[in-house]
């Protein structure tokens, strides 16, 4: 299950619960596949993200998830929402279930043009102190409001994890880029990818009509010039530009999992491997993030591996 047009907590039959609070969604968009992983109604599922729908769902039920590098995978069959953004990996309960499922799953189908014949080379012996790790460090100190006080302790105690495993960690910060400002690139590739469904009114039954509503974001953007799109995507080549050279000479870098680092790697198409780092008083577990270079996915699937063999987070299941 996934919410309509891949966004918000409206699902067919009825909301997609979160098994470790079942009063709780399961976020999107790929709600149902990490709620089901969580769960353990199935020993893996695939998920997809174009801005956060495979790491904000596996944060929210506590699975483990795979952003591969964009073009690594194969779309065809999943439902286009930005053609230069979509994505689709595996969500499952470890990091090396996720290896498997990405070795099944990565390279040419002869259907997605997009996909680049690439190498996955998994050396489980590699040692991960061998890596050159970083992280975001003003994202990391940054004041946190009431409700995330608990999430920010667990991220700092990630930090001092690795530290305790012999891994140095590199502070970096994230390019200067005004990587808020291009989140209209989503809205017009959606805008074409639906373009039959809003000049037909079938966007009139959708049951969300708010402004923030798919329908509503894919008539707005049907008025975005052609020129203004052309300039979004001329500072989304200067964010890749200017992120490769942040990551020279960095293998793997940890950022909380939400906040600028989620949107600016989805335009750009670096991977991220999501794993659960805690769990807060009411319950419900938190997540960080391990970003990787561009085609480098099994770097930080490494990493993450070495985290989870040192902590148990994972191993965790819901009472149901």
């Amino acid at each position: 299950t996934m919410g309509a047009l891949a966004n918000g907590d409206v699902w067919f039959g009825g909301k997609t619960r979160n098994p470790w609070n079942p009063e709780e969604g399961s976020r999107g968009s790929s709600a149902g596949s990490a709620s089901a992983v969580a769960a353990g109604l199935v020993g893996f599922a695939i998920g997809t993200e174009t801005r956060g729908s495979i790491l904000s769902p596996c944060t929210r039920c506590g699975a483990t998830g795979l952003r591969p590098t964009f073009g690594l995978v194969s779309r065809h069959g999943a439902m286009a929402l930005s053609w230069s953004m979509d994505k689709i990996g595996p969500i499952c309960r470890a990091v090396e279930d996720c290896v498997l499922v990405f070795d099944a799953i990565h390279g040419p189908d002869g259907r997605d043009e997009t996909v680049i014949d690439m190498p996955f080379s998994w050396d489980i012996d590699r040692d991960p102190s061998d890596l050159r790790v970083g992280y975001l460090q003003s994202a990391f100190e940054v004041e946190p409001g009431r409700d995330q006080k608990e999430w920010f302790e667990f991220n700092l105690a990630t930090l001092e994890t690795l530290r305790s495993m012999g891994i140095g960690l590199v502070p970096l910060e994230l390019p200067e880029v005004p990587i808020g400002a291009l989140g209209f690139i989503l809205r017009v590739e959606a805008a074409a990818a639906f373009d039959e469904m809003t000049r037909t009114n079938v966007d009139d039954t959708l049951v969300r009509q708010d402004p923030s509503a798919w329908p509503n974001r894919l008539r707005t953007a049907r008025s975005v010039p052609a020129v203004e799109y052309i300039q979004a995507n001329r500072v989304r080549r200067i964010a890749m530009r200017e992120m490769a050279r942040t990551l020279d000479g960095i293998d793997v870098y940890l950022s909380p999992t939400r906040g600028n680092n989620l949107r600016i790697t989805n335009l750009t198409g670096h991977p991220a491997v999501v794993v659960p780092n805690g769990f807060r008083s009411n319950g419900t577990p938190t997540s960080i993030t391990f970003c990787g270079n561009l085609f480098r996915d099994s770097e930080a699937l490494l990493l993450a591996r070495a985290y989870q063999e040192t902590t148990d987070f994972h191993l965790r299941h819901p009472s149901i």
